[in-house]
């Protein structure tokens, strides 16, 4: 999403702010009752979403942070478009282990412009100097302070020196890293296998003369994805179907070879609903976008490695998931289990770890992501292909933040086995997509009534059991997120899908309108 308006970003000054997080981490990490205020901005600068009632349940997706009130001395503002309903903060502090919500709830301040539009908050708040003035008089000493952004725009940055303290998350001046095209570029320096393809494509004739090369260097590609630069959740991605051309092998008529992919580019298949071609290619020409083939097999997986850099340039490997994906065309997140196969994590984890040593040398912080295909092959190995890096939080930042703030467990990233202090292995099943038009009957106070009677709420003494977020979205949109803890892959999918069955079944008969 284009910024609205220019902001004055200081480069020299911002990273005078950043270097304040060295001595705070080396603090926090030492000895957490020390202590600090963390600013939670969750502001989204994404194309995909146009709802003020989608952008407000996404801002409460990250309300987990809430957990952070366990150091007994943090302070927490948490800044959402809306307000957020009392009962939801409720729900988030009666989960707090070993605190008493009591203690917690005077350490909390959340504020909101009260502003619904689908604009990111980082635009409301940058518009709106007292409440940025009334932010700012809540942060007790700004050298134990930062800012907690969703993803880091110079909206962002120029939040982050507005309210004069750092910010944890990628400096923009690294964006170009985690495009479509500067991730490839790493994974090629990098030796991390990825897809054949081209990057840095601004036209369709620059498209169709990739895709000619792409069928020269390998005649059996059947479908290629052209993707955006700038795109997340599967936004942004299209297929091309390229079975049944003629083949390139032994000459034949450029011109035709190319009027026959002009003809198949023109029957792209777009992820996103609502994309014509026209709307299409008008922003391949302003964003670039890159093509690759598109990796298939009989045994197809796509999970992911999270990873952060903190400010002392430590690259710590936290954990893998496997991606629920839906849409037209298998691209979209939906969800995801947690850990990944044992089959493949140890080794897309090993491919992740040279990219995060790379991303720490040029200076990035922050949590960040790396997406991966995987299918396995001939000789029944799986075969991994990197295809994304997301220099921000995602969707599988919550629900492992969620498990590891309630549980205090600790995920092996050579084994692929997260364990809990009374050692249990635990795993989840997550979605932000739980959702009907029957649900739009519930109110969170109903939900919360529900999860109780049918005993799904998470228990701190078995340690099991379903969170969920995002619920302000029920009302309006029908939709909700969940998190089911389990102590087995099985005993977390079945308890995700007795959620989903009893929501099912309380709603039975509700408005469809």
């Amino acid at each position: 999403m284009p910024e609205s308006k220019p902001v004055s970003v200081s480069q020299s000054e911002f990273d005078r702010l950043q270097k304040k997080l060295v001595p705070l981490w080396k603090s926090i990490e030492r000895f957490n009752q020390d202590p600090q205020t963390i600013v939670v901005v969750p502001s989204m600068s994404i194309d995909a979403i146009g709802s003020g009632a989608v952008m407000q349940a996404y801002e409460e997706r990250f309300l987990f942070l809430l957990l952070l009130l366990r150091q007994p001395r943090a302070r927490l503002i948490y800044v959402t478009s809306q307000t957020i309903l009392p009962n939801i903060i409720d729900y988030y502090l009666d989960l707090l282990p070993g605190v008493i919500p009591s203690h917690a709830r005077p350490r909390l301040f959340l504020i909101a412009p009260l502003d619904g539009s689908a604009r990111p908050l980082s635009d409301k708040l940058l518009d709106r100097p007292r409440l940025i003035e009334r932010i700012r008089s809540l942060i007790m000493d700004p050298d134990r302070a930062h800012l907690v952004p969703f993803n880091t725009t110079n909206r962002e940055k120029e939040l982050a020196l507005r309210l004069g303290i750092p910010m944890y998350g990628a400096d923009p001046k690294f964006f170009s890293l985690g495009t479509k095209s500067g991730c490839r570029q790493i994974f090629m320096e990098e030796n991390v296998p990825h897809p054949l393809g081209h990057e840095n494509l601004g036209s369709k004739e620059e498209l169709i003369e990739a895709i000619a090369q792409m069928r020269t260097q390998k005649p059996s590609i059947k479908q290629v994805l052209v993707k955006l630069n700038e795109g997340v959740s599967g936004e942004g991605n299209a297929i091309v179907d390229v079975k049944g051309l003629p083949s390139v092998a032994g000459g034949g008529d450029p011109g035709k070879q190319r009027a026959l992919l002009e003809e198949r580019l023109r029957a792209i298949q777009f992820e996103s609903e609502g994309v014509t071609y026209e709307s299409y290619m008008k922003k391949l020409q302003e964003r670039k976008a890159v093509v690759e083939e598109r990796i298939m097999g009989e045994e197809f997986r796509s999970p992911s490695v999270q990873l952060r850099i903190t400010p002392l340039g430590k690259v710590e490997l936290l954990s893998t998931h496997d991606q629920l994906l839906g849409g037209p065309s298998g691209q979209s997140y939906l969800g995801c289990v947690f850990p990944a196969d044992k089959g493949y994590a140890a080794l897309i984890t090993r491919e992740a770890a040279k990219v995060g040593r790379r991303l720490a040398k040029e200076g990035v912080i922050g949590r960040f992501a790396l997406d991966f295909v995987v299918v396995r092959g001939e000789h029944g190995k799986w075969e991994p292909y990197a295809i994304e890096i997301n220099l921000r939080k995602g969707g599988t930042t919550h629900p492992f933040l969620t498990l590891q703030f309630l549980t205090d467990g600790k995920y092996d990233p050579d084994t692929a086995i997260f364990t809990a202090p009374n050692g249990r292995q635990k795993f989840f099943v997550a979605s932000d997509h739980v959702e009907s038009p029957a649900y739009r009957t519930l109110t969170p106070d109903d939900l919360f009534d529900i999860v109780v009677r049918h005993n799904l709420h998470f228990g701190q003494t078995r340690q099991t059991g379903v969170v969920f977020h995002m619920m302000s979205a029920l009302g309006e949109l029908g939709r909700t997120g969940l998190t089911a803890v389990g102590n087995s892959r099985e005993d977390a999918k079945a308890l995700y899908d007795r959620a989903v069955a009893v929501l099912d079944e309380e709603t039975r008969g509700g408005t469809s309108e």
